[in-house]
């Protein structure tokens, strides 16, 4: 199946509502949207289902159906693509609050194979750990948009025991100190904000779990522009 006519099905069943909730639908119907045989519509469905684009409960005359996260996660990136195509925005701003991680960041910015990338594209060694943010409801989307903007990438590597994953840096400013935000390469979402810096942030800005900061991101790669 074509990729063109998977996000055309998908963004029609979505403008239908299917990405909140089940919703009712016909062969028929589907054909309609899409300029298509009822014949095609019918098979479509079938092999988004079988992809996981979809989830199907078949009735007598008409099937119930619903967007998964993976279906919405390509009319997502459709949106995103879209909005950098017609944005000019160099920053994007979010507010969270500061909350205590499980202390993996401090393993992780120790790590020799991240160590060395942080240094070569951010042009600074990490103090140990990170600053955890959760970012507050009414940011989430902006946040979310990040996964799907090109920034400084961090190449995911193999030592004798394990295989670590990759990630994706922006430089970011909080209270006039320069940092970098970390996103992970992984499939689920999170609230989560890491940043690390030259520097413990909450020494050098005084926070304690449950303050609310802001975090300007650059949404440009290459050295900080101050």
């Amino acid at each position: 199946m074509k990729e063109e006519k998977c996000l055309k099905i998908l963004k029609e069943l979505a403008l239908l509502g299917a990405i909140e909730k089940e919703i009712s639908v016909t062969s028929h119907q589907l054909s309609e949207l899409i300029n298509s045989s009822q014949q095609s519509a019918s098979r479509y469905l079938i092999e988004m289902e079988r992809a996981g684009y979809l989830e199907r409960k078949l009735g007598v005359k008409k099937q119930r159906v619903k967007i998964t996260e993976k279906g919405r996660k390509v009319l997502e990136k459709e949106y995103f693509d879209y909005k950098k195509i017609f944005s000019k925005k160099k920053e994007m701003v979010l507010k969270g609050v500061v909350t205590s991680g499980l202390g993996e960041g401090k393993y992780y910015t120790c790590i020799n194979g991240y160590v060395r990338q942080f240094v070569e594209k951010l042009g600074f060694r990490p103090a140990p750990g990170t600053l955890n943010v959760r970012i507050l409801n009414e940011y989430t989307d902006r946040f979310r948009e990040l996964e799907n903007i090109e920034g400084i990438e961090i190449r995911g590597f193999s030592t004798e025991d394990r295989s670590f994953g990759g990630a994706k840096c922006f430089f970011v400013k909080i209270k006039g100190l320069d940092a970098a935000a970390i996103i992970p390469s992984r499939s689920h979402h999170s609230d989560i904000l890491e940043i690390i810096a030259p520097y413990k942030l909450r020494e050098k800005l005084n926070l304690k779990d449950g303050d609310t900061i802001e975090i300007k991101v650059i949404l440009r790669k290459g050295e900080y522009e101050k």
